[in-house]
C-alpha cells in the first residue's frame, strides 16, 4: 500500500494544502517518510490524515464556484469501530460546506472494506446540503464495499454502485467527471428522490 499516491495529475488545477479554505491548508509532506498506516500497512505519506485510524483522504479538487468537491480515499471505512463517517464529516465535510461546497464525488477506488454502522452522519450529511441542489457520491466501490452500504441502508443519502462502480475517471478532467456522474446517476433506477 506504500506505493499507492493519491491521484496527483490534477494538481494544476488545485492544491490543498495551498488552499486558504481548505481543511488541509498549509500541511506540509515528506516524500520518504512514512509515518501513517492503515493496521499494519504503511501509505504513501501525500495521503492526508483526518483524524481516522484506518481511513485516509486527499482532497483532489475543491472547486467553490461551483460547489464541488472530489476526494480520494485509500484505507478501510469502518463505521462499526472507529466511526469513520463522524469523523469524516466533523474534519473534512463541514468546514466543506462552510465553504458552500455541496456536491462530493469520494473516489473510492481504494477502500479496501467498509463497515457499516449507524446511517445518522450520512443523513446529516445529505439534510446539509439537499435544499442547495446537493449530491453525495461514492465511485469506483468494490462490489462487497457496496454490498456492505447497501446493508447499512446509506444509499438513501447517497448515489454508489451500479454504473459507478466503473467510472474511468482518471482520464478525464474534473467537469468531464461530474458531468459522467451525474449521467449515470439521472439514468439509474437507484437514484435518490431530490
Amino acid at each position: 500500500m506504500h506505493d499507492i499516491e493519491p491521484y496527483h495529475k490534477w494538481r494544476n488545477y488545485y492544491i490543498a494544502s495551498e488552499d486558504e479554505k481548505s481543511p488541509f491548508y498549509r500541511r506540509e509532506y515528506s516524500e520518504f517518510t512514512f509515518t501513517n498506516k492503515v493496521y499494519n500497512y504503511y501509505i504513501h505519506p501525500q495521503w492526508d490524515d483526518f483524524g481516522s485510524s484506518t481511513l485516509y483522504g486527499k482532497v483532489l479538487i475543491a472547486d467553490y464556484s461551483s460547489g464541488i468537491a472530489f476526494i480520494e480515499l485509500i484505507g478501510e471505512w469502518n463505521d462499526t469501530l472507529y466511526n469513520d463517517i463522524m469523523t469524516l464529516k466533523n474534519n473534512v465535510i463541514n468546514p466543506m460546506i462552510a465553504q458552500d461546497i455541496n456536491k462530493y464525488i469520494l473516489l473510492c477506488d481504494n477502500v479496501l472494506n467498509f463497515h457499516g454502522d449507524d446511517n445518522s452522519y450520512y443523513e446529516e450529511w445529505w439534510d446539509d446540503i439537499k435544499d442547495d441542489g446537493g449530491l453525495i457520491c461514492f465511485v469506483n466501490t468494490m462490489l462487497h464495499v457496496t454490498q456492505e452500504m447497501e446493508r447499512s441502508q446509506i444509499q438513501y443519502y447517497a448515489n454508489f454502485g451500479g454504473n459507478l462502480e466503473d467510472v474511468l475517471w482518471r482520464r478525464y478532467l474534473p467537469p468531464q467527471v461530474l458531468t459522467k456522474v451525474v449521467d449515470i446517476i439521472n439514468n439509474s433506477t437507484k437514484q435518490l428522490d431530490y
